[in-house]
């Protein structure tokens, strides 16, 4: 994410959407009410017959649209953002949606709240930051995860018997979908780090196969031990914290922390809170060091008041998406909790 334009006079922010995870960013971002602008295509009015517009060629043309939902699926690239069009050279009055994917921008127009500005500043500073792929592989199946902003999210699965075909292993530590599996991850890593991970002995097995190839990619390798096989190796992982000095700046594993600190304190009756009503009274006794909310939560308006109160006590805020364990955790015990300075 790039931040083009920053008029503090209008509360105009204008953005360049630079990644997938910006999509996510501004999912988070961009809220109900809020004045947005992007350059679409619409369908150009008749000047002979207004009723049936919908004949005239589509044309682009830059619309502000007052905003009424947004819409984010983290298995498309797309961010939709749905409103009725308050500016533009047509069409006043109706409805538009900005189907908005990477390489566009997007100005924003509204009250920027303390936590929001911290988000979009975290935002533009991540696309510094490498991507993470996972291979978590065992002798059956290599499964490759990626570590977006908003979680995990699995992008292939391939399969040492694929076709129901049983690969024979010619050679100790050379099974014969290696080529596959590093085909697959070279073509979605990029320049990124890439981190090795599972039970038993392929691990190494399929590092030393990447090394012994001399592909790029063996720069930013890292191997892991883990319990568990697949999906559940890389949630362990990111539960645990191993390899912490590769994933800390993840926001992923910045959420997971706080979440399993919260839950820590839970365990020893400590310094918490949890609960729209717990949570505002301790922000009313000044105790609370960290507010942590689900997004959906955070696009409710009835948590206005409490995010109100936040801004008064200047505590910090964080969202918690709820696109993986430590969000659902969150979202289990009421959508909002907090890490306090003391016991209340």
């Amino acid at each position: 994410m790039k931040i083009l334009k920053k008029d503090p006079k209008s509360g105009e922010i204008k953005i360049l959407i630079q990644t997938e995870d910006d999509l996510w960013q501004l999912y988070n971002i961009v809220e109900k009410d809020d004045l947005a602008f992007a350059l679409t295509t619409r369908r150009e009015e008749s000047k002979d017959d207004k009723l049936r517009a919908e004949r005239g060629e589509k044309r682009k043309m830059r619309l502000g649209i007052r905003v009424e939902s947004v819409e984010f699926h983290e298995f498309t690239d797309w961010l939709r953002i749905h409103g009725v069009i308050e500016e533009g050279p047509q069409d006043i009055g109706s409805y538009h949606t900005f189907n908005l994917s990477v390489g566009e921008d997007l100005s924003v127009i509204k009250v920027w709240r303390r936590e929001l500005m911290d988000r979009l500043f975290d935002a533009e500073k991540a696309v510094e930051r490498p991507l993470i792929t996972f291979v978590a592989i065992d002798e059956e199946e290599a499964v490759l995860v990626q570590l977006r902003e908003y979680g995990i999210k699995e992008v292939a699965k391939i399969r040492s018997n694929a076709s129901g075909k049983q690969y024979t292993t010619k050679k100790p530590g050379k099974n014969e979908f290696y080529p596959e599996v590093l085909a697959k991850l070279e073509s979605i890593a990029g320049e990124g780090v890439c981190i090795v991970l599972g039970p038993g002995f392929e691990k190494e097995n399929f590092s030393n196969y990447i090394r012994d190839k001399k592909r790029p990619i063996a720069k930013g390798l890292h191997v892991l031990s883990t319990g568990q096989s697949g999906m559940a190796a890389v949630q362990e992982v990111m539960k645990k914290g191993i390899g912490s000095e590769v994933l800390k700046e993840s926001r992923v594993a910045v959420e997971t922390k706080l979440i399993e600190d919260l839950m820590a304190e839970i365990a020893k009756d400590g310094a918490f809170a949890y609960g729209v009503a717990d949570v505002g009274n301790c922000l009313d006794a000044g105790a609370v060091e960290t507010v942590l909310i689900t997004d959906k939560a955070m696009r409710s308006r009835k948590y206005e008041k409490l995010l109100n109160k936040t801004e008064e006590s200047k505590s910090k805020v964080v969202v918690i998406s709820t696109l993986h364990d430590a969000g659902r955790k969150l979202e289990s015990i009421g959508d909002v909790g907090a890490l306090l300075r003391y016991k209340v």
